[in-house]
């Protein structure tokens, strides 16, 4: 039955369904433009099409070049579509789809869409492809990667914009690296092959500097190279051939143990790596042995495996009772083909120096085809910070063996006396077994060195008592020699194993409590709806499993540890080095590097963002606090603990934007049916108010000013009616622009006729160009614009008004100021926001929706305003707002 095949993996299975029906990705890689990346992909397309595949262009950039361009004929370009606001073509993803090629082309990887495309970058278009079935050749250069983004802007001092996601570059099926050497490229561009024009001479006094040029090369090699052994892996993983390393680069594997493990051999162990550039991964192995050797060697261990982790390496913890064959197992797994450990302490007794060795002989035995270094020791320890527990413990060991042997010494008169007793006519051979029997409960009572004591004991008193002649080491019979060295024998093998299997019970024990402890947390903390139920539910857990008092203190608004309902601790901890933990991050007191004399501990809650509560343990005994496991076990709960309390703050979190959206869609709700409501009879009002200004002017009556006043009025809210209503059409997305060519100076000029009755043209001070400005805007929507800015001018400061217009390049800067007392401190941003006023409690009418409406409508017109305090005083908003060109003689409009 073992040459049965393997049951397949079915995640294998489905990845393996899902790609059926999804296309390829190939992705032309490279240093940097010019290399070559798009010549070759249509090369690629070229020969792709003689095979009889139908290839279809959807987006290649030339840039001027004509061998490039060259490349191109007789191939299929799908025609590009104009955006609704630019006139720039870009690629028609939906025409793509309906037409279904076998192949498309996508140059430029991390290329960035039109606003108005479905996907923001172009990737993403390439995603949907994929999914579609389409297969799709693309390029990308390795500064648009997106871990890279920030090592080649370190390089070359440029920071690139447009990145592509690692992992969408990975999932690619093929990479081609296209490759060219630096002084090739320059040449390149020197001869007008990559840019045109004086750009060329620019570029390679800029970006193309031959120290940028290797430094990218380096960086795409590697990536490549990375790429490859992943793929490398994947393959010996599937196909099962994970038996032997194989040396495709130089990977180290440090091995850290009781004996054999130091921080010099660490730090050999990353010189190494750095000089061969390669990862490097250090792990240890949990024996049994390695619990026998005591807390403070344990410790040593944990501490010189952090180092290795603080220094760069992979670090990991196995446990495997055998630890030879737990190292080879990692190391053909990540095939590391380089195994660094220390050479033991030299010993001066014969059996353990050879016992020192076993493990670089079995290493060699069993792994010839790895690569074994062996480290020597430190000339000089440093004291060991644990030498006065460790002794302690040994003292403890040795006084529970002598308790042991001499458990074993009366367990042997017992059974003595009993069979001499109770039992005289019994043979000696079952007797034997009565001396078996307490051997085997003296190892599991005591351990290894009592059953030995008690073997050799017995074998004393059986060749005493019970064989002839009695009361002499004599035998006369030859036989029984046989019978003593078999006795001997059984009774320490059975006294090993049942010590083993008592020790190893021990271990599982510890473990399993563990575990309880750990999934009684877990589900405490799924149960918990607050922070506070948090604290209430991991005190006594925590406490209880690792021997001392525990207390979680959580921060309130200002970040300031706030105590628990319950108090555990016996002394009341300092509140600045809580202070300092919160704003550090790192661990205080008991057991680490900072106060180390206190008699508690603080342990930083802290989450991807911020320090979200601290946990602070006080033990009963500090030595049982520093066992390694106890410390993983304090690990395991600090992440629990605070995943649970970054839940709670998600979801409080996610609550909050839900109540706010709910309410904000009320509101305009809301908004929407009155403003609706008011339009009518405010229509009404203003006409009958019009109508009766005119009668009582014509007819000289004194209450004229009184129904010009009132209509003057009934005009001011219906503009503020309007502008609910269009806050709430734009909110709703029953919003678009209707854009035409119109002049800056007319939409002003309308403007200012509109607000003639409050604000008379002769008060407003006008700056323009003389030359026509052009706009591409929605003409009634960007007069909206103006009328706002002047009437909130208009009531914050009287009729001391201006506007003044500055056009540079390829964009118009409109200022519309004011004498008034300006804006109060901080509020520049704010007063832009809905239901938002300068002076909340000011007289003046409004309700705050007038420079919310603003913002939005110059947003929609791809523009910016920002609002700030004059240095002559009163307050100015500054509108910014692009200019396209302008269209050609007796071209259309467009108009959207």
């Amino acid at each position: 039955m073992t040459d049965d095949p393997q049951r397949p993996n079915p995640d294998a299975l489905l990845l393996q369904a899902d790609s059926a029906s999804r296309g390829r990705l190939k992705i032309y890689f490279g240093a940097c433009a010019g290399v070559g990346k798009t010549w070759a992909m249509l090369q690629e397309a070229r020969r792709l099409r003689a095979q009889g595949l139908d290839v279809l262009v959807g987006v290649v950039e030339t840039h001027g070049r004509e061998e490039t361009a060259a490349l191109l004929d007789g191939l299929e370009i799908i025609p590009r579509r104009v955006t609704d606001r630019s006139r720039h073509h870009a690629f028609d993803l939906d025409a793509a789809l309906a037409r279904r090629p076998a192949v498309i082309l996508m140059d430029e990887l991390a290329h960035s869409n039109a606003q108005d495309a479905r996907h923001p970058k172009r990737w993403q278009d390439i995603e949907e492809l994929l999914n579609a079935g389409i297969d799709v050749l693309t390029t990308v250069n390795v500064q648009h990667l997106e871990s890279l983004n920030d090592v080649v802007s370190g390089v070359t001092g440029v920071r690139v914009r447009e990145t592509v996601p690692d992992p969408f570059f990975d999932a690619a099926t093929d990479v081609v690296l296209v490759d060219l050497p630096p002084d090739d490229l320059r040449q390149r561009l020197k001869e007008g092959k990559v840019y045109v024009g004086d750009r060329a001479e620019r570029a390679i006094e800029n970006f193309f500097r031959k120290g940028n040029l290797y430094a990218l090369r380096e960086l795409a090699l590697r990536r490549t190279a990375d790429r490859v052994d992943d793929q490398m892996r994947a393959w010996r993983d599937a196909s099962g051939q994970d038996e032997k390393v194989w040396h495709t680069r130089d990977a180290v594997l440090l091995c850290i143990g009781a004996t054999t493990g130091s921080e010099k051999l660490v730090r050999t162990a990353a010189r190494l790596a750095g000089r061969l550039g390669s990862e490097w991964h250090a792990i240890t192995v949990e024996t049994p042995s390695l619990y026998r050797k005591g807390v403070a060697r344990r410790r040593t261990v944990l501490h010189t495996l952090q180092l290795a982790q603080n220094m760069g390496a992979v670090t990991a913890t196995l446990s495997d009772p055998d630890e030879a064959q737990a190292v080879l197992r990692y190391a053909r797994e990540h095939n590391l083909g380089k195994i660094i450990i220390g050479r033991p302490t030299p010993s001066r007794w014969i059996f353990r120096h050879w016992l020192s060795g076993r493990f670089a002989r079995r290493l060699s035995l069993l792994a010839p085809d790895l690569d074994l270094i062996v480290v020597a020791p430190d000339d000089a320890y440093p004291p060991n910070k644990g030498a006065v527990a460790e002794g302690r413990a040994i003292h403890e060991k040795w006084r529970q063996r002598l308790h042991g042997c001499l458990a074993a010494t009366a367990a042997c008169t017992f059974i003595t006396l009993f069979s001499k007793v109770f039992l005289p006519g019994f043979s000696p051979i079952n007797l034997v077994m009565l001396y078996l029997l307490g051997v085997v409960l003296i190892a599991m009572r005591f351990g290894r060195l009592p059953s030995i004591v008690a073997a050799v004991v017995n074998i004393v008193a059986f060749d005493l008592f019970f064989v002839a002649p009695e009361g002499q080491f004599a035998v006369t019979d030859a036989q029984y020699l046989v019978t003593f060295s078999v006795m001997l024998v059984v009774g320490v093998i059975t006294g090993n194993l049942t010590a083993g299997m008592r020790y190893q019970a021990k271990v599982a024990r510890h473990r399993e409590q563990r575990s309880r402890y750990l999934s009684e947390l877990s589900g405490g903390l799924s149960r918990a709806r607050l922070p506070a139920d948090i604290a209430q539910i991991c005190q006594p857990v925590v406490g209880a499993a690792l021997f001392s008092r525990c207390e979680i203190w959580l921060l309130d608004h200002q970040g300031t540890p706030v105590a628990p309902e319950s108090r555990t601790l016996s002394t009341l901890p300092d509140a600045g080095i809580m202070k300092w933990s919160v704003d550090k991050g790192q661990i205080a007191g008991a057991g680490s590097d900072t106060l180390p004399g206190l008699p508690y501990k603080i342990v930083p809650l802290r989450a991807s963002a911020a320090t979200l509560g601290l946990m602070i343990i006080e033990p009963d005994n500090l030595r049982h606090l520093m066992i390694p496991e106890q410390q993983r076990l304090l690990a395991m709960f600090a992440m629990l603990i605070t995943g649970a309390l970054e839940r709670l703050e998600l979801t409080r979190r996610e609550q909050a934007s839900r109540v706010t959206a709910e309410r904000e869609e009320l509101r305009n709700a809301i908004l929407a049916a009155l403003s609706h409501d008011l339009r009518t009879p405010l229509t009404v009002l203003f006409g009958q108010s019009e109508i009766l200004t005119l009668d009582l002017s014509a007819e000289g009556s004194k209450y004229a000013s009184q129904a010009s006043e009132i209509r003057l009025q009934t005009l001011s809210t219906i503009r503020l009616v309007n502008n609910m209503l269009d806050m709430a059409r734009i909110e709703s997305d029953g919003f678009r622009l209707r854009t035409d060519w119109v002049a800056l100076d007319d939409v002003i000029a309308s403007a200012m006729r509109s607000l003639e009755a409050i604000l008379p043209a002769e008060h407003v001070s006008l700056d323009l160009p003389s030359q026509m400005i052009l706009l591409q805007a929605d003409g009634p929507l960007l007069e909206r614009v103006f009328v706002n800015l002047l009437e909130n001018a208009c009531k914050y400061a009287g009729q001391a008004v201006g506007i003044t217009a500055t056009r540079w390049q390829d964009k118009v800067k409109i200022d519309v100021w004011d004498g008034g007392p300006g804006f109060p401190v901080g509020m520049e941003q704010q007063i832009f926001e809905k239901f938002t006023r300068g002076h909340a409690e000011s007289a003046t009418p409004g309700v705050g929706m007038g420079l919310a409406i603003c913002r939005t409508l110059i947003e929609m017109h791809d523009g910016k305003i920002a609002a700030a305090n004059r240095p002559e005083g009163g307050a100015c908003f500054s509108i910014t707002l692009p200019l396209p060109p302008l269209p050609a003689l007796g071209e259309e409009p467009d108009n959207t």
